[in-house]
């Protein structure tokens, strides 16, 4: 397990969540392609749960599908792939770089995401080797599994 002291006085069980202005601080990513709109809980080197809100707004869904949208399940992963890349700063802080995906797995889609549903994004970190994590993510809607995967990030 790994521990940071100036990343739990940010953020931890016990204070607030986390909004857009402090994830735009860990991650470089900007609308449309910010994927991820809040931070509930973290422990560094260990998980993150964080919540994506699924507008009829977001521009994907202007083409996907036309009077059936559904947010595309790759941008779902991407949604897991950006909560692990925060989790990636806010367990090693004084790194200023990115988090990199390196590897996708194990995908499963079980149920379609649309608008106005709130996307719930568990991360956990399975293993973590020098700049490597190996990480375990669900994306849920009202608890519900709407899919899950394996994947592998460099921290650089």
């Amino acid at each position: 397990m790994m521990n940071s002291e100036s990343a739990n006085s940010k953020v931890n069980s016990t204070t607030p969540a986390a909004g857009l202005g402090s994830i735009q601080e860990w991650l470089p990513h900007r609308y449309p392609f910010l994927l991820v709109d809040r931070v509930l809980e973290f422990r560094p080197g260990e998980y993150i749960h964080a919540l994506k809100m699924v507008s009829g707004l977001d521009p994907y869904l202007q083409g996907h599908f036309p009077g059936n949208p559904v947010m595309p399940g790759v941008l779902i992963v991407e949604a897991m792939a950006q909560a692990s890349g925060i989790l990636g700063r806010l367990t090693f802080p004084d790194r200023k770089n990115s988090c990199l995906l390196t590897e996708i797995g194990e995908t499963r889609f079980r149920r379609q995401v649309v608008p106005g549903d709130v996307l719930e994004l568990h991360i956990t970190v399975e293993k973590q080797r020098k700049d490597f994590f190996w990480f375990n993510g669900t994306a849920k809607v009202s608890g519900e599994l709407a899919a899950s995967c394996v994947f592998t990030a460099k921290l650089s």
